[in-house]
């Protein structure tokens, strides 16, 4: 037997609703059609990707590091086919939350200056390498440690730390605040997407309290509704004015990285050129940037920016 397409996606399928039932109802098949399609591909690359010892199924951790290659497997051939109806082969670039910051435009034209006919298409996905290990985007920009396999990141800038406040808050009117007058707060932390975690606090004075939301539009709820505090960065407070958000320097939180990500293997011909380009447009004002972005979001405190989650 010789694995075909339609092992890709039966097992996606199961690795999506970890059901062999929703899987079948997916995928118009029945469920001893799906179990069987399973079995074939475990056994022909002799491992186990779904663990079935139990009531409900979970994948191995073979069967985690195999979806996100039959992922990308997947969307590059049904890419293929939808180019083949097309002139252009479109370049897609990912982002979690605010792309290149002030920069976007700039890299958005330049590139359709010097690239008129391979569009550049960016595309927001709520993922922590926006859509890129599982194949949805060619090239990703990216903020904090990418810790994901098979990619290669190249820094671009650094983006200095602001905290996240109501417009009413009693801190918001502040010039600059530390990550210790935040301790005694709520303090909103998107897991999917953003770059700020407990640790970002000393061991011995972490906020006590948090809440767990999965995107930029929750995190900005959130804050403005009064229940929480957050800590993103300055590209938030020059991307998205809000009325309701304030946004102050922290004093002393460590600036977050900026990266443009790829993955490791053949992809699409044009990301070498995009990569030269964003070092140029985005690095290029990278200097200007840190030392004058921090003071920028203080004089736009109130009324700052929305969400970036980060």
């Amino acid at each position: 037997m010789s694995i075909e397409l339609r092992h890709f996606r039966c097992f996606l399928a199961i690795a999506d609703t970890l059901s062999i039932t929703r899987a079948a109802e997916r995928l118009h098949l029945t469920q001893p059609a799906v179990s069987r399609t399973l079995r074939q591909l475990e056994q022909e690359l002799g491992l186990r990707l779904v663990d079935r010892s139990t009531h409900h199924l979970a994948l191995t951790p073979d069967g985690l590091a195999f979806r996100d290659r039959a992922a990308v497997a997947v969307t590059a051939f049904d890419r293929a086919l939808g180019s083949a109806h097309h002139t252009a082969w479109p370049l897609r670039l990912g982002h979690a939350w605010s792309a290149a910051g002030t920069d976007t435009t700039a890299l958005l034209r330049r590139w359709h200056e010097e690239h008129p006919h391979t569009p550049l298409e960016l595309l927001r996905i709520d993922d922590r390498t926006a859509g890129l290990a599982r194949g949805d985007v060619d090239a990703a920009l990216l903020r904090g440690e990418v810790r994901a396999p098979g990619l290669i990141t190249e820094q671009l800038t650094t983006e200095p730390r602001v905290a996240g406040l109501p417009a009413d808050d009693p801190l918001a009117h502040r010039a600059t605040l530390s990550l210790a007058e935040l301790a005694d707060r709520t303090i909103a932390l998107n897991t999917v997407s953003g770059t700020t975690t407990l640790d970002l606090w000393p061991a011995t004075a972490r906020p006590a309290s948090t809440i767990t939301i999965g995107n930029t539009d929750d995190w900005l709820a959130a804050i403005t509704g009064g229940r929480a505090v957050g800590v993103t960065t300055s590209a938030t407070a020059e991307m998205h004015p809000h009325p309701s958000m304030a946004y102050v320097p922290l004093s002393d939180a460590p600036p977050v990285p900026v990266v443009i990500a790829r993955r490791d293997g053949p992809g699409h011909p044009r990301i070498p050129d995009l990569i030269r380009l964003a070092h140029e447009v985005i690095g290029r004002t990278a200097g200007g940037r840190e030392s004058g972005s921090a003071s920028g979001a203080a004089g736009r405190s109130v009324g700052g920016a929305a969400p970036g989650g980060g």
